[in-house]
């Protein structure tokens, strides 16, 4: 079935093995129906439920049902159904089912009593059911051609599904895993459209337009501060007419900085932050060891092919030798990050730079591992998940080759983002400013209520992502 949800991606389905009444038979990987029963009159009629409901979060869902054979009298019916409904009867008879019928064309609504809706189908025809959870109503297709509304304010959590009732009838279903012959495609972009006109044009009542257009300026304004984009920031004020009262030399500073976290120069972002914020990292423990621990990720993957041991290095061997840390944590015990953290014998990359011997640049980086394993074993549980970050560091060394081992992903230039915004948000609470720009405070918001919204069921919300609209990221770069 086509399920539009935020993320784009497209359900597939199969009629269900267990939820059916005895008189279908299922092949084809549970995808073709066949009429196994006498036939005799309505008590004979069996149905199968697919194996899922639809999504509450879907926007669309779509299914197509192709009639094999009417077999010898085409009481076929094709609808929804809820997760109690009785198999035993074709779907729109029974409470809480909905169906379209084939002999008589009739639309069923929980009551064996039909209304005329479309034409009959019989062999060779291809019916579609389409649920739209924007506006709570199912419509029914005939060959590719959209017959109208069947019906409304239908409720959640119902299941696609099939009836039969007479000897011979066979269905073949499509959940999406070949093309429709229906657009669904251009049905869902017409929506899609019709939403975004509405977020467009919906008012902002507790603003007046010069006021939002203030508004709108802050924010941008402030996200280009925050993030240390000095000479956008600069530009963007002149041209709004904005007044610049930002400190450049501070957000040259914190430019400064992230430039150096983001091409791994962590020893020297340690050395720089401890020049131009002096007391920063011994106020934000927990910001310390994270940068040693990426210090530590950093000095693995600076050892390139000739420097790399000619054996893995296994995190046992790694704990062993540092004695005097372990004298030290069993003498002590602590509810707090003690202020000196290890700095490795390996602080800045000018000392990296030029080791005078393989054996070295690898005493070095293992020196380096058992000051930080000495030092969080003094750790209390409350700082669980750094012990985490620093033994998943310490697991790249039980490989011969890290940058091809499960665990590289450590190693990759993209882990190095989160803790660049962690420093500079550190760097910026210690002003007294804010940890996030208001523009991004913003943007999570309404991420939050999109997701709110597709939780409880408003299919809307499977177009109001906000990816549409920004296509963009708004990551520091």
């Amino acid at each position: 079935a086509v399920v539009s949800t935020q993320s784009g991606h497209y359900g597939r389905g199969a009629w269900s093995s267990k939820d059916r009444f005895q008189y279908i038979k299922l092949s084809r990987s549970n995808l073709r129906v066949h009429y196994n029963g006498l036939g005799k009159n309505h008590k004979d009629a069996a149905s199968v439920r697919a194996t899922h409901p639809i999504p509450a979060a879907c926007g669309i869902y779509y299914f197509e049902v192709r009639i094999v054979s009417k077999g010898r009298d085409g009481y076929m019916g094709i609808g929804l159904a809820d997760g109690k409904v009785n198999m035993n009867r074709l779907p729109g008879w029974e409470p809480h089912s909905y169906g379209y019928h084939g002999d008589d064309g009739h639309s069923f609504c929980s009551s064996g009593n039909g209304q005329p809706y479309g034409p009959t189908f019989t062999t060779g025809d291809v019916i579609g059911c389409c649920v739209n959870l924007i506006n709570m109503s199912v419509f029914y297709t005939k060959n590719g051609v959209k017959l109208g509304t069947a019906f409304e304010n239908i409720p959640l959590n119902l299941y696609p599904t099939v009836g039969l009732q007479s000897p011979g009838e066979i269905a073949d279903a499509n959940f999406g895993d070949k093309p429709f012959v229906f657009d669904i495609e251009g049905y869902m972009l017409e929506w899609k459209t019709k939403l975004q006109e509405q977020i467009a044009s919906h008012p902002t009542r507790c603003l007046q337009s010069n006021d939002m257009d203030a508004t709108l300026k802050k924010l941008v304004f402030d996200y280009l501060v925050h993030h240390g984009y000095c000479r956008s920031a600069e530009s963007f004020a002149k041209s709004t007419n904005m007044y610049f009262f930002e400190d450049i030399s501070s957000i040259q500073s914190r430019q400064r900085l992230q430039k150096l976290v983001l091409q791994g120069k962590i020893g020297d972002a340690i050395t720089t932050t401890n020049e131009l914020f002096p007391n920063l990292l011994d106020n934000n423990p927990n910001l310390e060891f994270k940068i040693r621990i990426r210090h530590f990720i950093e000095m693995i993957n600076d050892l390139d092919q000739n420097k790399r041991p000619s054996h893995p290095y296994s995190i046992a061997s790694l704990m062993n030798g540092s004695e005097g840390a372990a004298e030290e944590s069993d003498k002590m015990e602590v509810d707090s990050v003690p202020s000196e953290v290890p700095t490795g014998t390996m602080a800045t990359e000018s000392e990296q730079e030029d080791p005078h011997s393989n054996r070295q640049a690898l005493e070095h980086l293992l020196l380096f591992g058992r000051e930080l394993a000495g030092y969080s074993a003094n750790l209390t549980s409350s700082y669980d998940s750094l012990k985490t970050q620093l033994q998943e560091a310490f697991s790249l060394l039980a490989y011969k080759d890290p940058k091809q081992s499960p665990m590289s992903y450590l190693l990759h230039p993209s882990q190095r983002e989160q803790l660049c915004a962690d420093l500079n948000s550190a760097i910026l609470e210690s002003h007294g400013l804010a940890r996030q720009p208001p523009l991004e405070n913003a943007i999570s918001q309404t991420k939050n209520v999109i997701e709110r919204m597709l939780k409880v069921g408003f299919g809307s919300g499977a177009y109001c992502g906000l990816e549409k609209y920004l296509n963009c990221s708004l990551k520091p770069q």
